[in-house]
């Protein structure tokens, strides 16, 4: 039997035009897939976490996919993960998605070498959470610091997650604070 029983999923995108200055040539679009499961281990410790981080990955593959095929897989240039607990399971049950879902869209996007940030949290049903973004081939390129808010109304419930992966095209509208560009790196070994 399966630890991953799906209730339902999200996808919401974003499309940024301006930023107060003027409307930019091709807009920023940041997407956030969610998927809401039931917890498997809510209300008692499990010492062994590694099966359903393992199992895990199938549902980062189908996440991060439908991301790729919403904003076209050559065009992301931002990721990041996040995980919401509801109150009856504990950090530990969104920790395992550090692996499973920046596993998943690495695999899916060709292995880029920057660090996939995350945000974590154990929270009541409706809980929304920041997450951070950055470049995916260097983590020091300061135009693609940025966040989105992810988030379900009705999630999660006492016993269940929210996973969520996030994705974008691009550095901030209108960034201009200096700083390594995507165009200096040169390293890449995912820092700079």
């Amino acid at each position: 039997m399966s630890l991953i029983e799906i209730r339902k999923r999200s996808l919401t995108i974003e499309t940024i035009h301006h930023e107060g200055g003027a409307p930019v040539a091709t807009p920023l679009r940041l997407a956030a897939a969610c998927a809401v499961v039931r917890n498997p281990y809510a209300g008692r410790y499990e010492p062994d976490l590694m099966p359903f981080m393992a199992e895990l990955r199938a549902l980062g593959t189908l996440l991060a996919e439908e991301l790729v095929g919403v904003l076209g897989k050559e065009n992301v240039e931002v990721y990041s993960k996040a995980a919401i607990v509801g109150v009856d399971g504990e950090l530990e049950h969104a920790a395992v998605w550090h692996e499973a879902g920046g596993w998943a869209m690495r695999s899916v996007l060709g292995e880029p070498k920057a660090m996939v940030p995350a945000a974590k949290a154990v929270a009541a049903t409706g809980y929304r959470l920041m997450v951070p973004l950055h470049y995916i081939h260097a983590s020091y390129v300061r135009s693609h610091y940025n966040v989105m808010e992810v988030g379900i109304q009705d999630a999660p419930r006492p016993r269940e997650i929210v996973y969520a992966l996030v994705m974008g095209t691009g550095g901030r509208v209108h960034a201009r604070l200096g700083g390594l560009t995507k165009e200096q790196v040169s390293v890449h070994d995912g820092q700079r």
